[in-house]
């Protein structure tokens, strides 16, 4: 009997201490590629200086940054590893290899992100702004520690001011439970913050995944070389060129004749470098092959057409189920019981698919927030990012990826559900919530995607029949019908 539970005892030493080293692995891994990508965008310039003690300051808040990144990395892919690791155990349930993949594995994985996900939130990243901005108290002799004391002293501070709302919140909203749980901070306090923020990141998310989802085609087609209906791409190309020799005519001529002719030099540079970037765009279409050129363009965009088309109809399908089975309804689970039965009722394709979505709609949720008139001036530069910017954009990424999850189960683009302290927020088993949220999903994207459609069908014949060339004092409308025709038809002979 000893024997026995001696066995098991080193059995779970082991696992556990094999579920450690993967998730010490696997979070290397993400942090050197964090860190990868804010070397690409970080501004050297804050980072060499003269000042040894500024010098120290950012590189430290550069490192709490790239920790903040690789969790917000980490939290995007809990969704895709979970679901490929229980059809992993569906396709080899008795390999030895897979035993490490198990439910144990993914629930801890869970919980580490979401630990690290709140900890990033709420003290590393104001940790890191508070640092940066840090000079030490008055008096006191200037250094790197001063500059702790500071930050720690207003971290506290604005500890006891989130507490203070979040209590006047609970008040407000439950006034006798507020009233008896004053000293519960672990409790109902904190879940009660960290519901508030992933409410918040599922409401961002709402906003800017609709935005991103038809942003991705315009996007994806300055990625792209467009084939362009009806037009002779060398005679548009010694257009651009002969314009081009012009104004740098112009640019050459002396600063006294732009002041005679009454010229700006500024907007003939813009100018000069517009159709420069046109001349180049239109050397690279015509060095594309024809499949290139006529055939990667329409899939690419067939292809992200059926992406969101699937998502769309996907929540759709949600709605009808919200309303019939009331096992729609996102919940938690303390048990993940992976390598039973396959989370998506075409099995493998469907699960395939399911990562697929979640992936493209995390995608299209940056583009749209980058997108946003709000947040476009936190768009990094390459080499031109400051420590701030970066503070700035960590943070925003980590609300969306922490929210992703949820924001995935609520739309039904997967059934498996939230593990750990991702599926005890308070508003998940609100019916009209979700209800509503899936309804205005739903009706933004469409709405969107509509609305990119037929703006981009009416540009690109307005371009094919040339009619963009016309002064701004004509009406495209007033234009007959036949003449458009035969502007076209003249164009292809």
């Amino acid at each position: 009997m000893e024997t026995e539970d001696v066995s098991v005892r080193e059995q779970l030493f082991h696992d556990r201490v094999r579920e450690t080293i993967i998730c010490v692995l696997l979070f290397i891994c993400l942090y050197i590629l964090s860190h990868l990508i804010l070397t690409h965008f970080k501004k050297n310039a804050e980072f060499v200086t003269d000042d040894i003690e500024d010098a120290i300051v950012n590189k430290i808040a550069l490192w709490l940054c790239t920790f903040t990144l690789s969790v917000a990395v980490c939290a995007v892919l809990l969704l895709p590893i979970s679901i490929l690791s229980n059809e992993v155990l569906l396709t080899f349930p008795h390999s030895y290899y897979m035993q490490w993949l198990n439910g144990s594995l993914i629930r801890g994985l869970w919980n580490l992100v979401f630990l690290f996900s709140n900890l990033s939130l709420v003290f590393l990243m104001p940790f890191a702004y508070f640092f940066t901005e840090a000079e030490g108290f008055a008096g006191s002799k200037k250094g790197v520690m001063s500059r702790v004391y500071e930050t720690a002293v207003m971290l506290l501070l604005l500890s006891l001011l989130v507490l203070g709302i979040v209590w006047v919140a609970c008040a407000l909203l439950h006034h006798n439970t507020a009233r008896e749980s004053l000293y519960d901070l672990w409790e109902y306090y904190l879940p009660y913050l960290y519901s508030g923020i992933s409410l918040f990141g599922v409401l961002l998310l709402l906003l800017c995944t609709p935005f991103g989802l038809s942003r991705m085609f315009s996007v994806t087609g300055s990625l792209l070389v467009k084939p362009r209906l009806l037009e002779n791409v060398e005679e548009t190309m010694n257009c651009a060129m002969f314009e081009e020799a012009s104004l740098s005519r112009k640019m050459n001529n002396s600063r006294s004749c732009w002041v005679n002719v009454g010229v700006n030099s500024e907007t003939i540079n813009k100018q000069f470098f517009n159709v420069q970037a046109r001349r180049i765009a239109l050397e690279l279409r015509e060095r594309a092959s024809p499949w290139q050129r006529n055939l990667g363009y329409p899939l690419a965009m067939l292809l992200l057409l059926a992406l969101t088309a699937v998502c769309v109809l996907m929540v759709c399908f949600h709605v009808l189920e919200l309303i019939f089975d009331e096992s729609a309804m996102p919940r938690g689970m303390e048990d993940p019981r992976l390598g039973l039965a396959s989370f998506s009722m075409f099995g493998s394709l469907g699960a395939a698919v399911q990562v697929v979505l979640i992936l493209y709609l995390m995608v299209s949720s940056v583009v749209g927030f980058y997108s946003s008139p709000l947040f476009s001036g936190l768009m990094p530069q390459v080499r031109d990012t400051t420590l701030t910017q970066i503070i700035g954009n960590c943070v925003s990424l980590l609300i969306l990826s922490s929210a992703l999850p949820v924001f995935s189960r609520t739309l039904g683009i997967t059934r498996f559900d939230l593990l750990g302290d991702f599926g005890r927020y308070n508003w998940l088993g609100n019916f009209h919530i979700v209800f509503l949220y899936n309804m205005l999903f739903a009706g933004l994207t469409s709405a969107c995607l509509i609305k990119t459609v037929t703006w981009a069908l009416q540009r690109e014949l307005i371009r094919a029949f040339g009619l963009h060339r016309l002064p701004l004092t004509v009406s495209r409308s007033t234009i007959p019908h036949k003449l458009l025709l035969a502007s076209g038809l003249s164009k292809i002979h």
